[in-house]
């Protein structure tokens, strides 16, 4: 199909080590043009069928698996896109499509119906995710990006902190939800993105107590948090009373 998947390994790592890397990244990659001194904030909006067969996928260690989500950046609407995150064992192939808040509002809303009016082939193909499967919004997961790149190998590495999930409302653009934490204290998760090679100097970068966590998911550790909300086979697994679960 002429897809072009990129390498994707993930790192956890203690905060101490970030600290140290960042430094050290400075003066062998660039920042991220479109980050400040600080990175920015990271928000999605994860999707899942009647099945939640994103969610038991990823607990399954399906080798080939999906993820539909609507991804914004610092609560803002100035870039909104609707995002389809394919991944095959340690490689990932991402497609987008450009949202407007309203339409990303709508979609939220399962309003679907306008997408067959778009002249965009992603956007018609999650039209039909949506009828077929009753696609719905499933969970907010949200955290902290500092990003470096380097040309050479498109090598991206990021570090994302704070990693949890925004809770009592769908609304994306509301900086103010509160949000349930979903991550270690004193860690965060390094992750280094590559289509061509690993550059030598950057591979010899990964701490050596770090932990490979490549099959960790940001949805699905956000997921298992908020599945109270979702009624989750986690409540039976877990003895929580029926009548807890109706609150």
């Amino acid at each position: 199909m002429g897809e072009k998947y990129r390498h994707e390994l993930k790192y956890l790592i203690k905060k101490s080590d970030e600290e140290l890397l960042k430094l050290r990244l400075k003066y062998l990659m660039e920042l991220d043009p479109h980050a400040g001194e600080d990175g920015y904030m990271i928000r999605s909006i994860y999707f899942d069928d009647y099945w939640n067969s994103a969610f038991n996928d990823k607990e399954a260690g399906i080798l080939e698996r999906a993820k539909w989500r609507i991804r914004i950046y610092n609560c803002s609407d100035s870039s909104i896109k609707l995002e389809r995150k394919k991944k095959f064992g340690s490689y990932i192939y991402k497609e987008a499509a450009s949202l407007s808040k309203d339409e990303a509002m709508r979609l939220i809303g399962g309003d679907y119906l306008f997408l067959l009016k778009k002249d965009n082939e992603l956007l018609r193909q999650f039209y039909v995710e949506c009828i077929t499967k009753l696609m719905k919004p499933r969970v907010i997961v949200d955290y902290d990006r500092l990003p470096f790149i380097l040309s050479e190998g498109t090598v991206r590495v990021t570090f994302d902190a704070d990693v949890r999930a925004a809770v009592l409302s769908n609304d994306i653009f509301d900086d103010a939800l509160p949000a349930i934490s979903c991550m270690e204290d004193g860690r965060c998760i390094m992750e280094v993105k590559f289509t061509e090679f690993l550059p030598r100097m950057v591979k010899e970068m990964i701490p050596a107590g770090a932990a490979d966590i490549t099959a960790y998911s940001k949805f699905g550790i956000c997921a298992m948090k908020t599945a109270y909300l979702h009624g989750f086979s986690y409540y039976e697994e877990t003895g929580i009373p029926s009548d807890m679960m109706r609150k």
